[in-house]
């Protein structure tokens, strides 16, 4: 207790050292004190005093500063130094994670419905559906408002009569009299053969979807008074 408070205190702890020296400058100026005649002489001696006087002083200094201390915290209780008081931490208590609330038959059944990633692909799949359907739905009527293409082939016949005794312009006639849904007559001529025969060469366009060659050999073999065969001389798709 006593060395708390000497930290508030402004004390002299070397003074011993000052008044030994103070001590030896009087006894150099008026000579050494009564008590040291009685000494004996001789350096051992003086040595031994010296010290003797010197223990003797710092204890009567100690004791001068044990009376002075207890005098100041005998006058100033306040000013006694107490010691901080401990604070007392209580162990970290280890927190743990609130437990998980059971999840109701409804609850999942939620959860089931929800579909986080098929949703949107759903979405996408109808989108691009609508989007074909809409596409070939445009297809389909441009496609008909555009006019189809007929294939149609250019046809060059041969028809032959009996002899140089047929009536050619009756022959020809006959053949243009042949009227079919497809069929449109060109232009035509007499071709020699010989012997003073001449056979009609007749140009021809047929749509092939709706009129075949067969078909005209046959109409044609129908005039069988004047038209003895049919050859087809050039064919050629149009």
């Amino acid at each position: 207790m006593a060395t708390n408070f000497l930290a508030h205190e402004k004390i002299w702890f070397d003074k011993f050292k000052y008044d030994d020296a103070e001590r030896r400058f009087y006894e150099q100026m008026n000579g050494p004190v009564a008590g040291a005649s009685r000494q004996s002489s001789g350096p051992g001696a003086s040595s031994g005093t010296s010290g003797d006087h010197v223990v003797q002083e710092l204890q009567q200094a100690i004791s001068k500063l044990e009376a002075r201390l207890n005098v100041l915290e005998k006058s100033s209780p306040g000013h006694r130094a107490t010691a901080p008081q401990t604070q007392h931490v209580s162990p970290m208590r280890q927190v743990e994670p609130p437990a998980k609330k059971p999840a109701t038959p409804a609850e999942d059944d939620e959860d089931d419905d929800i579909d986080l990633f098929g949703s949107d692909n759903e979405e996408e799949d109808k989108e691009a559906a609508q989007l074909r359907e809409e596409r070939l739905r445009q297809y389909a009527e441009k496609k008909a408002k555009k006019p189809a293409l007929v294939a149609k082939s250019s046809i060059l016949l041969d028809v032959k009569p009996w002899d140089d005794e047929t009536d050619m312009a009756q022959l020809e006639a006959c053949v243009r009299s042949i009227q079919l849904d497809g069929l449109v007559w060109g232009a035509s001529k007499l071709v020699p053969v010989g012997y003073g025969i001449r056979k009609l060469q007749i140009q021809c366009v047929v749509e092939d979807d709706k009129v075949g060659t067969d078909l005209l050999e046959e109409e044609i073999t129908k005039f069988e008074e004047h038209v003895q065969s049919v050859d087809i001389a050039a064919f050629n798709k149009i």
